[in-house]
């Protein structure tokens, strides 16, 4: 799929699965984030809207004004962090790698690159929305 092309309806009618979509304050302001520090790629990026992707997964950005019918707006924050409680993991980030480029981008870094009892060295990283990207991978891979 051509996802620099494809209009909205063929892209919402191609969605299987679980799907993820996040609401944001500035849409081209995550996107350059998920790009710097995660090397994802974002497609037709506006202000209100952005599809992204990690590897062969794929979801959205919407801004908060898009969702203004949307009975999800009211429960916002006002103040960040509005993703609190949400990790989301991915697990072909070389944590290391993700949090240097992190500290070049100004992001936060909640936790540094560790070795985890459960097999995963992974590190936690808060974008400007509030939440917390994980990049994760088994302790022994390079």
């Amino acid at each position: 799929m051509d996802y620099d092309t494809i209009d909205a309806d063929g892209f919402g009618r191609s969605l299987r699965g679980i799907g993820l979509n996040l609401l944001v304050r500035d849409v081209p302001a995550e996107c350059a984030f998920l790009e710097a520090v995660f090397a994802m790629r974002s497609h037709q990026v506006t202000a209100d809207f952005a599809i992204v992707t990690y590897g062969a997964q794929v979801f959205q950005l919407h801004s908060d004004g898009t969702y203004h019918a949307n009975p999800l707006l009211g429960l916002l924050p006002e103040n960040p962090p509005r993703g609190g409680g949400l990790e989301i993991r991915l697990y072909d980030s070389d944590p290391d790698r993700a949090v240097a480029r992190a500290a070049d981008f100004g992001a936060t870094v909640l936790q540094a690159p560790t070795d985890k009892p459960h097999g995963l060295r992974e590190a936690y990283i808060l974008c400007d929305n509030g939440y917390a990207w994980v990049p994760s991978r088994p302790k022994d891979s390079a």
